[in-house]
């Protein structure tokens, strides 16, 4: 099937003048999760993050060491799996002519990559949707969420944004990221299959005028509310029209997600100012009513885990599979009238499987849980009104020394980055650090940041807010990210504890908060390793998620989760 695909994309090489063509994983909103998977459907890669380059005579796909082993088994048999560092070189694509659709790239994603030694044709008619159509676009309407769950009204949002523009003397804010237009009219839609954001684009001025970019049938809802005129509506086809309409003014537009197709709209007559979408750093600070929402389905969501937990770990005699767990714990959450679907696909890999970071199991690949072998499982669900993600490794048998070692020193990392001090290690960058420090005594690391953003019913990757090596955004009271160390041994396990936290000030001083309830695997500690403070961290952790979670669940698992607090 992929090589079929692969040969009728080469047979249109001649005809458009080009040597290649080059395939990002997102799409024309370039959101993480997409209904239309270009990617997938020329490679068979599902990881959230890669490019496709096909040549002539080779197919090179370019993923982060996140997804190296994950490439290798969905796609090596058809393509070159090589790190994105690589493709930042430039050096296998010399001299050619590469087709791309600009709908699907920013001018950085061209610039980043691939303009330092080759030429670019720009191909209106995206070939991958010209060899397989496999998503139809549906029209749902988009829906207003209500005060009370935002926080805040949409007036106040578009009064502080104007205001920002107001004060940089900027004319427009071409707003491209759909989250950032559902964060400023507290608006959410059906167009992604684990996110609630509506896929539209956004007009503003600093006077507050606003337009929306988008088919009319997705707003009937919107309209009818008043939260915006007909008259504020444009439909795509017509921007271009729009914007050759408007006096010489300075936009500013996102470079994350203003593809070339638009950008080249503004520049024709426009000046284009280096400067952020603001809207970014202001959705990152979640307000009171916000966070309330998220502590209690955090609540909600970490009774669906505890139950998931005890069931596979000590109530389940039957031989049960990859999927059959994860099909399980979905289970669970449904039972929550307030859950509405996953915030990513779930990954549940039993020993080797563990090792592929964002391994998936199907119905066609899916291993049997060994008794004898690790078993991590990384889900998240979209609720109303809330997003969660959350990680934990578990075993079923005594589990080697070694091993138990390595879990700890990854719980040690976990621990020392929930109780950083956020007034020295007020940044990303500087709390990955102590993250990772307890695995490189020993030589040990893992490739993925230590944690992500995450939005407020919205993306479950959202920053600009992170925990890695390289993000030096600085924290605020409100802010949500994960924190997620682990390690994984190729071949043969995988270990990661993820919690969500937030920040959160007392007495004038920044600190983490855990949101995730769960508990951790008391059978995997090496307590010998554990310092007394770490001890007392897990104690008062065990004994949070007891008084929050007990009157939800029957006397056994009641029980099995007292036995925690006791281990401390």
């Amino acid at each position: 099937m992929i090589k079929r695909r692969l040969d009728s994309l080469k047979k249109k090489f001649n005809s458009l003048g080009i040597d290649g063509y080059v395939i990002p994983k997102n799409d024309e909103f370039f959101s993480e999760y997409s209904a239309n998977d270009r990617l997938k459907t020329i490679s068979n890669f599902s990881g959230s993050a890669g490019y496709a380059v096909i040549l002539r005579h080779k197919n090179y796909l370019f993923v982060d060491g996140r997804y190296t082993l994950q490439a290798k088994i969905e796609a090596g048999d058809k393509f070159i799996i090589k790190n994105f560092n690589e493709l930042l070189k430039c050096n296998l694509f010399k001299n050619i002519t590469l087709g791309i659709d600009p709908k699907i790239f920013t001018i950085n994603q061209i610039n980043k990559f691939f303009l330092r030694y080759n030429k670019i044709k720009i191909i209106e008619d995206n070939l991958i949707d010209k060899i397989h159509k496999t998503y139809s676009y549906y029209i749902k309407p988009f829906y207003s969420l209500k005060k009370k769950v935002a926080g805040e009204s949409h007036f106040k949002k578009i009064t502080r944004v104007s205001n920002i523009l107001k004060k940089q003397k900027i004319d427009y804010l071409f707003v491209t990221a759909p989250e950032n237009i559902a964060w400023l009219l507290n608006i959410r839609g059906h167009d992604n299959p684990n996110s609630p954001i509506p896929n539209c684009r956004l007009l503003l001025t600093k006077n507050k005028k606003l337009f929306i970019i988008c088919k009319n049938q997705k707003l009937i809802k919107l309209v009818k509310e008043k939260k915006i005129k007909s008259n504020q509506i444009i439909e795509p086809h017509k921007l271009k029209n729009f914007f050759n309409k408007i006096k010489f003014s300075k936009f500013i537009i996102d470079n994350k997600t203003c593809s070339i197709f638009y950008r080249n709209f503004i520049i024709a007559k426009h000046k284009i100012v280096n400067k952020k979408d603001p809207i970014y750093l202001l959705k990152s600070i979640k307000n009171k009513s916000e966070l309330n929402n998220i502590i209690n389905i955090h609540i909600e969501d970490g009774v669906a885990l505890t139950k998931f937990l005890y069931w596979i770990k000590v109530s389940n005699k039957k031989e049960i599979t990859e999927v059959d767990a994860q099909n399980k714990l979905e289970k669970y959450r449904k039972k929550n009238k307030k859950y509405l679907f996953p915030s990513f696909n779930t990954i549940a890999g039993s020993g080797a499987n563990g090792a592929i970071i964002h391994y998936r199991a199907t119905k066609k690949n899916t291993k049997k849980i060994s008794k004898k072998e690790l078993f991590l499982c990384d889900s998240g669900g979209q609720y109303k009104y809330g997003t969660t993600d959350v990680t934990r490794t578990i075993c079923f048998s005594k589990p080697q020394n070694y091993i138990k070692d390595i879990f700890t020193k990854v719980l040690k990392g976990h621990i020392a980055v929930v109780t950083s001090n956020l007034k020295t290690h007020y940044n990303g960058k500087l709390i990955d650090k102590r993250a990772r420090a307890f695995l490189k005594r020993n030589g040990l690391d893992y490739e993925h940041g230590t944690g992500h953003g995450v939005g407020f019913f919205s993306n479950v990757h959202e920053g600009p807010q992170a925990i890695s090596k390289f993000n030096t955004i600085k924290l605020q009271q409100g802010m949500i990210l994960s924190n997620e160390p682990g390690y994984y041994k190729k071949g043969k396990f995988g270990i990661r504890i993820e919690n969500l936290l937030y920040v959160d000030s007392h007495n004038k001083k920044l600190s983490f908060v855990n949101l995730t309830l769960a508990p951790i695997d008391v059978d995997l500690i090496n307590f010998d390793l554990l310092t007394g403070n770490e001890r007392n961290y897990l104690f008062n952790y065990h004994l949070n998620i007891y008084s929050n979670l007990s009157k939800y669940l029957n006397k056994k698992e009641r029980e099995w989760l007292a036995g925690f607090i006791k281990h401390f």
